[in-house]
C-alpha cells in the first residue's frame, strides 16, 4: 500500500524541492490540492487528514494555523513541519536523528515533527556534540558565521539574485542579521543546550545552494584540552555508523588548497564536517546543502525513519 503524502505550501522552494523527489519513488501517493484552494482551510484540513503524512513548507503563522487542522481523534497522519514555527515546541520531535539515539527514537514514534533550520543543522551538528562530550561547558560564549547560497532566501530574494539587472551588492557576499536577532537563533540555543545565544554572523552570496557554517574555539577555554586532530576523532567517533554525516580526513581541507567553499556538496543530502585551525585556535565547520540536510533532504529523512524506512529512501548520499 502506498504512503499518502499532501505537501501544504508546495509553490515554495521546499515544497517544490519534496514534490521532484518523490517522482521516483513508487511507494508514495501524492495528494494534490487544486491550485484555486491551496489557501483554503476546508480544502488543506480535509486533504491533512486524508494523508498519511503531512509536509508544512510554508510560513511560521500559516504552518502553526495548517498544524491546528490536523483532528483531534486523528493519531495517524504525521506532520512534518520545515517552518521555524515548531522547533522548540513541546511535544513536536526534534528532526536531527543523528545528534542522539533519542532523537532518532523520538521521530520514529513522534506524530509531530518539526525539521531543523538549515544553519542551525550546520551549528548544531557541530556545538551539541560537543557539549554531549564535555569539551565546551554550556556557558561557553560561543560565536559562528555562515556562507549561504541564495536559494533558501525565499522567491522574491531569489527573483532578485536571477535578475540580469539586479543591483551590483548582489554580485558579492552580503552580510545580514546584523542586529544579531535571526529566527535560527533560538533553536541553536535550546537545542544544544547552551545558556545564551551564540553570536551568530550568517553571509548569503552569489551561488545558488550550499552552505558552510563555522564556530571557532580558543584552546585554553575547552574543559577538555584537545588539539586539531583529536577533534576531528572525537566527532568521527560521536557520528560513527551515521549514513548523513560524514567527517573529513585531516588532510581534506588542506587538499582544497586551503580553502571551503559554499557551493562544493551542493546536490548531496548529507553534511561534512572539518576540523581545522592549530593548537590554540581551532575552528570546525559543516559543509551541506541549505536545499539538502538543510530542508527538504532532513524532512523526508524523517519521514522514512517515521515509516520505518531505509533512512536514506529516495536521497542522494
Amino acid at each position: 500500500m502506498k504512503t499518502k503524502v499532501f505537501v501544504d505550501g508546495s509553490e515554495g522552494t521546499t515544497g517544490l524541492r519534496i514534490f521532484e523527489r518523490f517522482q521516483g519513488r513508487d511507494d508514495i501517493e501524492l495528494l494534490k490540492i487544486d491550485p484555486e484552494l491551496r489557501k483554503d482551510p476546508s480544502e488543506r484540513k480535509k486533504l491533512i487528514n486524508a494523508s498519511d503524512v503531512t509536509f508544512l513548507c510554508l510560513p511560521d503563522v500559516a504552518a502553526i494555523e495548517s498544524a491546528s487542522l490536523l483532528d483531534p481523534d486523528n493519531h495517524h497522519t504525521v506532520i512534518i513541519d520545515t517552518s521555524t514555527a515548531h522547533r522548540t515546541e513541546e511535544g513536536w520531535a526534534y528532526g536531527f536523528p543523528e545528534l542522539s539515539e533519542k532523537h532518532k527514537d523520538a521521530i520514529a514514534k513522534g506524530q509531530l515533527i518539526a525539521v531543523p533550520g538549515c544553519y542551525a543543522t550546520g551549528f548544531i551538528s557541530l556545538v551539541y556534540p560537543m557539549i554531549a562530550g564535555g569539551i565546551i561547558s554550556k556557558d561557553y560564549p560561543v560565536s559562528a558565521f555562515a556562507l549561504s547560497g541564495y536559494s533558501g532566501a525565499g522567491k522574491k530574494t531569489i527573483a532578485v539574485y536571477e535578475d540580469p539587472d539586479r543591483p551590483a551588492e548582489f554580485s558579492s557576499g552580503r552580510e545580514y542579521a546584523l542586529s544579531q536577532q535571526h529566527k535560527h537563533l533560538k533553536e541553536m540555543k535550546a537545542i544544544t543546550g547552551l545558556s545564551r545565544l551564540p553570536l551568530f554572523s550568517p553571509i548569503i552570496d552569489d551561488y545558488y545552494s550550499g552552505m558552510v557554517v563555522s564556530c571557532q574555539f580558543y584552546a585554553d577555554m575547552l574543559s577538555k584540552k584537545m588539539t586539531p586532530s583529536e577533534l576531528l576523532e572525537y566527532f568521527r567517533e560521536y557520528y560513527a555508523g551515521k549514513k548523513f554525516i560524514k567527517v573529513a580526513e585531516a588532510d581534506d581541507e588542506t587538499a582544497a588548497s586551503g580553502f571551503l567553499a559554499g557551493n562544493s556538496l551542493s546536490g548531496w543530502d548529507g553534511l561534512k564536517i572539518y576540523v581545522t585551525g592549530n593548537e590554540d585556535r581551532i575552528i570546525v565547520s559543516s559543509q551541506f546543502d541549505n536545499l539538502g540536510k538543510g530542508a527538504s533532504g532532513a524532512a523526508i529523512e524523517c519521514m522514512n525513519i517515521r515509516l520505518g524506512l531505509d533512512e536514506a529512501k529516495g536521497l542522494n548520499l
